[in-house]
């Protein structure tokens, strides 16, 4: 069994990864009612005392490292439910915080933590008997989280190069309080796109969306259409955690984007997926790694005498712009490839009718017609019969990152707020021409696929008969 290391970075980064944690221990608890240490355990978590698979569990340790540059999200952590769960070596804090600066933190902060921080992950990695992947959880417009958290995902790669290196960026929305958030998610999109294998998108505005969804829905609801609440995808019920805090239902979904996508790791299926599987095929050109997540079922209604959701419809919910997690349609766009990660009692012949039905819909590249990953976990999400992440390599992220250079670009034209980020030793102007000249070119790579779709043919026959 391979091990992963979860790396969370910021006041974001540790709050969605908490809530992680929270609902991973209690997916395990619905699953191991013996209470064993056993394989799917190891994956994730290490037994203290009882290093071997059957023994009783203990002390259980997630396989983690938290980074913050203010105390309190940590220190509130380690005040809460999961305060037994991590131990003081797994934690590194400082008491400033980076002032919303991706300078302080990433050469400022980076340059005076780097040996503790290559310590913290070298332990992590040594409890592992074969590391597979490092999980890199940060947000992209504060200081902290896009600053220091791209220094750690460079350090990761300096010091594992050959560990698949997955990161899960919170991107803020156009209305986000922090003025400076598009400088600092410029600056961290150069680094994503150099250091990172894959990168998972997220962004706020999105998540607001889906969590407004289920609360007008859940509020809102007819006759025969309530919500199971426990089933929602915002939902914490039965986890550690006894009380929801601002913020948790939206960081839940980013939650259940992690147990997902991991669920392969943890649990046995017919098909599993290995997690570097990812980016060797999902993945056809090293730049191009921003792959869009969508996840599906949102919820399950409470009334048992309703059939549970069709599952053909659960495979056309994961292509709808309604479940992404970026604001973007991806049937007007160009797939490069395409994962669908599957979870409870479906069948390989489901799976392969759906990407039957569904791939008239789905203009793919012409050089890539089979780019499809496909993965079985037997283990369905608490709460939920069956359950379908898609993670889709579409040029649909390019308005995204059109939008936020145009954020970047009404700043430093007028050369706002820069004087914050130059004071910092080492920091020259010249980063910031070049962050944006790299985001440019990101965006230009998939203006050229984009422009290839026009010469697509649906349905080409593969040989023609002349007469």
């Amino acid at each position: 069994m391979t091990q992963s290391v979860v790396v969370q970075v910021g006041q974001c980064g540790n709050q969605v990864g908490c809530r992680f944690w929270d609902l991973a221990l209690r997916e395990h608890a619905h699953v191991n009612k013996r209470g064993l240490y056993d394989e799917a355990l190891s994956s994730f978590f290490r037994n203290y005392e009882g290093i071997c698979w059957g023994h009783i569990l203990t002390y259980l340790h997630p396989q983690a490292v938290l980074i913050d540059m203010e105390e309190g999200v940590v220190h509130g952590i380690l005040q809460g439910p999961l305060r037994e769960v991590f131990d003081s070596t797994q934690l590194l804090t400082d008491v400033s915080g980076s002032g919303n600066n991706w300078a302080v933190g990433n050469l400022m902060y980076g340059s005076a933590y780097r040996d503790s921080i290559v310590n913290k992950l070298r332990k992590a990695a040594e409890h592992c008997d074969c590391l597979q992947c490092f999980f890199l959880i940060h947000s992209m417009g504060g200081g902290t989280g896009s600053g220091l958290g791209t220094r750690v995902l460079s350090l990761l790669e300096e010091e594992f190069p050959d560990v698949c290196r997955i990161v899960t960026a919170m991107y803020p929305s156009a209305e986000d309080d922090v003025i400076t958030s598009p400088y600092n998610s410029v600056l961290a999109m150069r680094e994503l796109t150099e250091h990172a294998d894959c990168v998972l998108p997220v962004e706020n505005q999105s998540l607001v969306d889906i969590v407004n969804k289920i609360s007008l829905m859940s509020h809102d609801a007819k006759p025969g259409c309530v919500l199971k609440k426990e089933s929602t995808v915002t939902s914490g019920q039965g986890g550690v955690s006894p009380t929801e805090r601002p913020f948790d239902a939206m960081n839940n979904i980013v939650a259940n984007l992690l147990l997902n996508i991991t669920s392969s790791s943890r649990f046995d299926g017919s098909l599993n997926m290995d997690l570097n599987e990812i980016a060797n095929n999902l993945v056809p050109f090293p730049r191009l790694h921003y792959l869009v997540p969508s996840l599906t079922p949102l919820y399950t209604l409470a009334d048992v005498n309703i059939p549970t959701r069709r599952l053909d419809q659960m495979f056309s919910d994961a292509f709808s712009k309604e479940h992404q997690l970026i604001r973007a349609d991806p049937k007007h766009s160009l797939y490069l490839a395409c994962a669908l990660m599957v979870r409870g009692n479906v069948q390989v012949s489901d799976l392969r009718r759906n990407i039957e039905r569904l791939r008239p819909s789905l203009p793919f590249v012409s050089w890539n017609q089979e780019g499809w990953k496909t993965g079985l976990c037997s283990v369905p999400p608490v709460g939920h019969a069956h359950s379908l992440l898609a993670l889709a390599n579409n040029t649909c992220v390019k308005p995204t990152f059109m939008e936020l250079r145009d954020r970047f670009t009404k700043l430093y034209k007028k050369k706002a707020h820069l004087h914050h980020y130059l004071h910092v030793d080492g920091m020259e102007q010249s980063a910031f021409s070049e962050a944006l000249s790299s985001l440019s070119a990101l965006i230009e790579e998939y203006h050229h696929l984009d422009a290839t779709k026009a010469r697509l043919i649906p349905d080409a026959p593969r040989l023609s008969i002349a007469r």
